[in-house]
């Protein structure tokens, strides 16, 4: 990972309460991983920006290393990362998220 990648995941992350790495983006997810994460969020009806990895090869690579996870998505909230679609949907469904959001956009 270059330190320009790095400094660019980096800065996302803290620009956004929640920020997704993905396939594709909100209005156009490209996976079926992606979209789950987006669906959740949108039932939330929390605000939420991505970066399409898809667009940029080095962000692509740059975000596993990152994370130290290999799959997209990637979830990050409140600047610390929460896994992947199947995480966020396990959180989802047991209200985890919900508490996890509010406490993100009350701070």
């Amino acid at each position: 990972m270059t330190p320009e990648s790095k400094a660019k995941i980096e800065s996302l992350i803290k620009e956004n309460k929640i920020f997704v790495f993905m396939k594709g983006n909100k209005l156009m997810p490209q996976c079926g991983f992606s979209n789950n994460v987006v669906q959740i969020l949108n039932v939330l009806g929390v605000p939420f920006e991505t970066f399409d990895i898809l667009a940029d090869g080095e962000i692509r690579q740059a975000i596993k290393e990152y994370s130290s996870w290999p799959t997209i998505p990637q979830i990050y909230i409140n600047g610390e990362f929460v896994g992947g679609s199947d995480l966020l949907i396990e959180l989802y469904q047991s209200g985890e998220l919900q508490q996890i959001v509010e406490v993100a956009l009350a701070s």
